[in-house]
């Protein structure tokens, strides 16, 4: 909640005093959250969104790997129409988290990562199933006496590996391949697929923000909104609460507004739902 009263007080230093916002839509995590708190016109997945945002761009793509800071995403495409899609939200191994912290491990800035990479002529085999093994074969490798750029190409080929072997498995990875979220940013990365794969990866200056730019289409669709920049004085408090109407015993986060329930996580059936509709009145 605060990154997103960030992003508006920019947003609002920023705007033409003559335009208004008539439209606003909502992806990927938290999105329900976020746009409750904001009214948005729209509150999508993202792998819609990510769809709908790289086909305005590249009508003809068949496929989309998608590797963020958290979790990794393929979507496959026909005739424009998503087809099929897999997620790995469970591990961090092939990330850009991953990444970054074996950039740290290494005292190199992530940023350099990719153009470090390329100068490897033997990339340093990493077992990158899982983070722990990777990190600890990470060390071991180097005490063994690799170059860090070997290393490092390592890193970026295993990244690529594992996400072939656990979110692409089993599907049909059809050109033209389009490559995003911030991990497309290194160019390591992309050349180990490349060179996996023998086909030519796509990337798009701006293909971290997809998802924003394709919900912001399916928002357009939407009837109009009256957006006011005062949600950013506004003040947001978050609680939690255990339902104990069965042997789950889960955790649920509350968060409301003026006292009025805006949104919930953390119950695994709709015992917690209605658990919290009673808590509401209760304290209404």
């Amino acid at each position: 909640m605060q990154a997103v009263k960030e992003v508006l007080k920019h947003l609002k230093k920023n705007m033409p005093k003559n335009y208004n916002i008539v439209g606003l839509g909502t992806t990927g995590s938290a999105r329900k959250l976020i746009g409750t708190i904001l009214g948005a016109n729209i509150i999508k997945n993202e792998i819609t969104a990510h769809a709908i945002g790289t086909l305005s761009k590249y009508p003809d793509v068949k496929t989309i790997i998608e590797i963020g800071g958290q979790d990794s995403k393929i979507i496959l495409i026909k005739d424009k129409v998503v087809i099929d899609y897999a997620m790995n939200t469970l591990c961090a191994a092939g990330t850009g988290s991953f990444l970054s912290s074996q950039a740290k491990r290494l005292d190199i800035p992530v940023e350099e990562f990719g153009h470090i990479a390329l100068k490897s002529k033997n990339p340093t085999p990493i077992a990158a199933r899982c983070t722990v093994f990777a990190e600890s074969d990470l060390v071991h490798k180097a005490q063994m006496g690799h170059k860090k750029e070997d290393i490092v190409a390592g890193l970026c080929k295993s990244v690529a590996l594992n996400y072939l072997n656990n979110v692409g498995k089993g599907k049909k990875i059809l050109s033209p391949i389009i490559f995003q979220g911030g991990v497309s940013k290194n160019i390591g990365v992309i050349k180990a697929f490349e060179k996996i794969l023998d086909e030519k990866i796509i990337t798009d200056e701006n293909g971290h923000l997809m998802g924003a730019l394709g919900v912001a289409i399916l928002s357009k669709k939407e009837p109009e909104i009256n957006f006011s920049f005062n949600i950013i004085e506004d003040k947001f408090e978050t609680t939690s609460i255990n339902c104990s109407g069965c042997p789950n015993n889960c955790e649920i986060i509350c968060v409301k507004k003026d006292n009025e329930l805006l949104d919930s996580w953390g119950n695994r059936c709709d015992v917690g739902n209605q658990f919290i509709e009673k808590q509401t009145k209760k304290h209404s």
